[in-house]
């Protein structure tokens, strides 16, 4: 089996994984609530917290599974990009772990993680594919060519999709994480109500700081009371206006690179109305939307492993 761990951000995840892409088991313990109070993460609590949890979720995973270390030929963790402390928990949980049991190591690209959530069993999908990875740190469009070959159509020149979700949660009072939060109150609004701009920017790639500053302007010009009555109606039509930015590049990218299958992958994967925009995408299921271990041991069926023990001098980065 496959020992996968995830600190990228602000979720310590540990999996099992089969080489066949079965998972064993899949423990991941968010810091939502810690961090809820700032409006946002805090890399040195989330770095902080990522310590005092990644033995126990360690732990967690090998019990789930019925497996010990004994059982595991290989560690995977996420080397980056995210939070550079952050990261660094997890890979020297992975290379103290992978050095003591002489175990090669897999460096995972997390965004190549999100992808690979689709690898899994019981319903993997084969490439070729046309895939949207839309997270609070990335909007990407990519032509997934095999489990190796990915090509970049389109990305975000500001704000990440689950970013603007995240944004626009704050200054319409909501908590965080923000795209749960909208989802939930778009719900019990009209999308209509308001005509927030998309914008159109050359190719395949991404704008949505056009569209948060569009919902400040619209929250300013209502005092507190008129705000409480028109929130719900504000969270659907900002929602509305991501996911139809999201769709139509969706669909022009899937048509330029002639791509029949869709799929999305992501945190913004899990949002209720940009599944139901796109009724023939395959979407990762929930449970591995958001970040998690499953995933970056998946990515490492098909990633090259650094023998013991020339990883020990492996280092995480924070971007691309």
């Amino acid at each position: 089996m496959i020992l996968g761990i995830e600190t990228s951000c602000d979720e310590t995840a540990a999996a099992l994984v089969t080489r066949d892409g079965e998972i064993r088991a899949s423990v991941v313990s968010s810091q939502a609530e810690l961090h809820a109070r700032y409006g946002g993460v805090v890399p040195e609590v989330a770095s902080r917290r990522h310590l005092e949890l990644v033995t126990p979720v360690i732990r967690e995973a090998l019990a789930d599974a019925g497996a010990t270390l004994d059982d595991v030929d290989r560690i995977a963790v996420t080397q980056g990009p995210g939070l550079i402390g952050a990261l660094l928990v997890g890979l020297s949980a992975a290379k103290a772990i992978a050095w003591s049991r002489h175990l090669s190591l897999v460096a995972v690209d997390h965004l190549d993680g999100h992808v690979a959530s689709l690898y899994l069993e019981p319903d993997p999908l084969e490439p070729p594919f046309l895939c949207l990875l839309a997270s609070g740190g990335h909007t990407l469009l990519l032509d997934v060519r095999s489990h190796m070959e990915r090509e970049v159509l389109g990305t975000t020149l500001d704000d990440a999709a689950g970013e603007a979700f995240d944004k626009g949660a704050r200054l319409l009072g909501l908590g965080y994480p923000g795209g749960r939060a909208i989802d939930l109150l778009a719900r019990e609004g009209d999308s209509e109500a308001y005509d927030f701009p998309v914008a159109r920017v050359p190719g395949l790639d991404f704008s949505f700081s056009g569209l948060k500053t569009a919902l400040l302007y619209a929250v300013r010009e209502l005092d507190e009371a008129e705000l409480e009555a028109r929130r719900d109606d504000l969270a659907a039509s900002y929602q509305r206006a991501i996911v139809r930015a999201l769709v139509s590049r969706v669909r022009a990218a899937a048509a330029q690179a002639g791509r029949e299958q869709i799929a999305i992958v992501g945190g913004v994967a899990a949002n209720s109305e940009l599944r139901a925009a796109l009724p023939e995408a395959v979407a990762a299921p929930l449970s591995l939307c958001t970040d998690n271990a499953a995933m970056i041991a998946s990515a490492a069926r098909w990633t090259e492993p650094i023998p013991y023990p020339r990883y020990l001098s492996l280092d995480a980065y924070s971007s691309r």
